[in-house]
This record gives structure tokens, C-alpha cells and sequence, in this order.
């Protein structure tokens, strides 16, 4: 048996033991949270191609239903080149109706109008349709997906492979925030007539009402698209556009742990973004150097800031800033202003875009169509409208806007 004065001598012994342990846990640094493996981001000025903002940008992420902007590119091209209508029907598989949710529930042997499609891949983003659609375009899904992919060279996305039309889990199907901001980029400016669906919150579909998953379109003011996405590998992701005081930002966040930290961090980003863009323009105008330069970068970053050899989306967004210093002085002459609605590699496109959009501006601006093209691979073909005042092409670019058209003021200066 043992003593009262031993047990005394333990709980002593126990006490320091444990207040040393307690002591050393103090001095101890304080752990770090660990990265997220998964996240990355970028925000773009799309008036001046200024990279605001980039973390893990070209490292490779999943994109989930992300994929289905690529999706809709397609369609979008289908209908450009009348191979369909917005009326057409296409059929229902046994493939595609057993895709798993988020679904509409299709079923084999019926069809979808395009029209009800579009709706419902952006609002909905149901993957059933998204492989209606793949198989309507090419036949079959995994045709489709090459097809997606050839786009995606095309377009400038390096690093981006489709595996399918819908972005349901596939280890092989890869992108990178900025091949994302790239398609979110070329849907704008390829197709400002099919843009504005980006921004539908809910449809209609055979008698009832669905609504969608991007409360960004609510939640923070200037939003009008694009499109979010998750499965358990990527994490939450969301490709934003939204426009402050004439200023458009375009901003892709990847791998969010919830929906609502996601859209908070893109809300973060996009408010530091809009205070980042207003401080370094002067007027309308930022210098090539910041444009490519690493001082627009708004938080560390561990890629390199991009240059103007290798970054795709240089030639995708119009020219606000020139090689000649006085460009600026010569587009104060008469007639030296331009209205840009589009960047193309196509020129039979970039003169469509330009066509469709003289038919928007008042009489009294006349302006003159012009299509105009960048050396480069394969060649950026600009569609303007030319011969204005400096006035005339703000007010213009003003009423284009209100249309929905996207589009930029720019000097005709040395060369254009």
C-alpha cells in the first residue's frame, strides 16, 4: 500500500510534466495553414489586357463544369454558321441520358431544342444535355471532346485538354485558370449576341422553373456572367465577369472548399482588382510595361509574370496602349478614333461582328467599318469602327454597351 505523502509526490510530478508540455506548446511557433493544392486565380482587365492579378494561374486544375463553356463556344459556332438553328432539335441517347447529375433527366429516343440547351447548360449545367449536345454537333462525346480540344489550341490554351462536353470527373481532362480566362474572354468577344445568356439566373423548361448556382449574378453588383463549377477533385470553381464605371474585369477562381468562400474570395479579388486597375490607368491609358511588367501583380505570386512573347491573351483583347509614344497625340486629330468590338481569327467573322455592330449606332456617328489584322500565329483579324471623333467613339461605345456589345475605344495611331 502506498503512502498519502507518495500519492501527494505523483500528482506533483503529473502537475509539472503537464505544465511543462502546456509551456512548450507557447513558445512553439504557430503552425501554418496548409495551401490549398487546388487553388489558382487570375483577374484581367479586358479593356487593357493588364493581368492584375495571377496565383497558380498555368498550373494544371480540373475544370469541371467549366468544361461546358467550351461546350457552348461550339454550339454558339453552330449556330454562327447557320449548321443550326435555335429551333433545331437534337436527340437524346442512351449515352447521355445516363450521365449523372446535376442532370435533367432525359430520356432516351426524345429531344432538346438548342434554344432550351443553351439555358440549360448555363443555368442548370446539367450533364446529360451537355453530352446531347456533344453528340448532336459530332456524333458522339468522345469525338466532340477532340474537337473541344482542337478549339482550345486554336484559341491559345496551351494547357487544356476535354475529355468530355460536360466536365464530369476524367483524370486526363486538364486546364489552367488563364486557359479559362482565355474561353470566358473569346465567348465575350466572339459572340456578344449569345453573351447575355451568361447572366440568366433561372429559366423555364416543359412547365417548370429552374434556377441556377451563381449567386455572384446577385450578389455582387456589375456581374453578367459566366458560369461556375465543382466535382470533389477540382473544388469549387467560377469564371466572373463584371463591370464598375465603364471598366470591365474578367476573373477565374479554382478550387474553392465551399461555394460561398469561393465567391467571397472572388469578390475580394475583384474589388482589389477594380481599386488596382483605376490606380495604375492614367485616364483611359496604361503603358505596355505595366501591362506586361510584374507591378500589376496585386498579391505574390509564384508564376512569372507573363511577357509579350507568351501570353495568348494579349492578342485577344483590343489595343488601348501602343508601341509609339505619340499615338496618344495623334488620335487627337479628326477622324483618328476607333471603336474595337472584337478580336478574331477569322476575318469573315471579325467583319460580321463589325457589321452587326454599326447597326447599333446612331445615324450621326458614321462610322465606317474597318477590318484590320495583327501579324502572329495564324493571324488576329480586329473588327472597328473607324473615322470618329474622340467623342463620337466613347458616345458610340456607350450605346454599344447598352446593347450588351463589348467593346473599347482606341487611338488609330501608328500602327494600326
Amino acid at each position: 500500500m502506498t503512502s498519502p505523502s507518495s500519492h501527494r509526490s505523483h500528482a506533483v510530478s503529473a502537475l509539472l510534466v503537464l505544465i511543462t508540455f502546456v509551456m512548450a506548446l507557447c513558445i512553439l511557433p504557430v503552425a501554418q495553414a496548409a495551401p490549398n493544392p487546388r487553388y489558382a486565380s487570375i483577374v484581367i482587365d479586358t479593356q487593357s489586357g493588364a493581368v492584375l492579378h495571377a496565383a497558380n494561374a498555368d498550373a494544371t486544375r480540373y475544370p469541371a463544369s467549366l468544361t461546358k463553356m467550351m461546350t457552348l463556344y461550339l454550339l454558339f459556332e453552330a449556330l454562327e454558321d447557320d449548321t443550326l438553328s435555335m429551333d433545331s432539335r437534337l436527340p437524346v441517347s442512351q449515352h447521355a441520358a445516363a450521365k449523372p447529375p446535376s442532370k435533367m433527366g432525359v430520356r432516351p429516343g426524345e429531344t432538346v431544342k438548342v434554344e432550351d440547351a443553351i439555358n440549360i447548360l448555363v443555368v442548370k449545367s446539367a450533364n446529360d444535355v451537355a453530352a446531347v449536345v456533344a453528340e448532336g454537333l459530332a456524333g458522339s462525346e468522345s469525338t466532340f471532346a477532340g474537337q473541344m480540344t482542337d478549339k482550345a489550341r486554336a484559341l491559345g490554351m496551351t494547357h487544356t485538354t476535354f475529355r468530355n462536353a460536360s466536365g464530369l470527373p476524367d483524370d486526363r481532362q486538364v486546364t489552367t485558370a488563364r486557359d479559362m480566362a482565355i474561353l470566358a474572354l473569346r465567348l465575350m468577344q466572339d459572340f456578344p449576341s449569345y453573351y447575355p445568356v451568361f447572366a440568366k439566373t433561372e429559366f423555364t423548361w416543359q412547365g417548370r422553373r429552374y434556377k441556377g448556382h451563381n449567386r455572384l449574378l446577385d450578389n455582387y453588383a456589375g456581374t453578367d456572367g459566366l458560369k461556375t463549377g465543382y466535382i470533389r477533385a477540382s473544388g469549387f470553381n467560377v469564371a466572373t465577369s463584371a463591370v464598375h464605371d465603364g471598366r470591365r474585369l474578367l476573373s477565374v477562381v479554382m478550387g474553392g472548399f465551399t461555394a460561398q468562400s469561393r465567391d467571397a474570395h472572388m469578390s475580394e479579388l475583384l474589388d482589389r482588382g477594380f481599386a488596382r486597375a483605376e490606380s495604375v490607368a492614367q485616364g483611359d491609358w496604361i503603358a505596355k510595361a505595366d501591362i506586361y511588367g510584374d507591378r500589376l501583380q496585386a498579391t505574390p505570386t509564384s508564376d512569372p509574370a507573363p511577357t509579350p512573347a507568351d501570353d495568348p491573351i494579349r492578342d485577344l483583347i483590343a489595343q488601348a496602349a501602343y508601341e509609339h509614344g505619340d499615338a496618344r497625340t495623334a488620335a487627337e486629330n479628326a477622324g483618328a478614333w476607333a471603336v474595337q468590338v472584337g478580336a478574331f481569327s477569322d476575318r469573315t467573322r471579325a467583319r460580321r461582328q463589325a457589321d452587326q455592330a454599326a447597326e447599333f449606332l446612331p445615324a450621326d456617328l458614321d462610322g465606317r467599318v474597318a477590318v484590320s489584322s495583327v501579324q502572329g500565329d495564324g493571324g488576329v483579324f480586329r473588327a472597328q469602327l473607324v473615322d470618329l471623333e474622340e467623342t463620337q467613339a466613347r458616345r458610340g461605345c456607350r450605346q454599344l454597351a447598352r446593347e450588351g456589345v463589348d467593346c473599347v475605344v482606341v487611338a488609330m495611331g501608328a500602327g494600326q
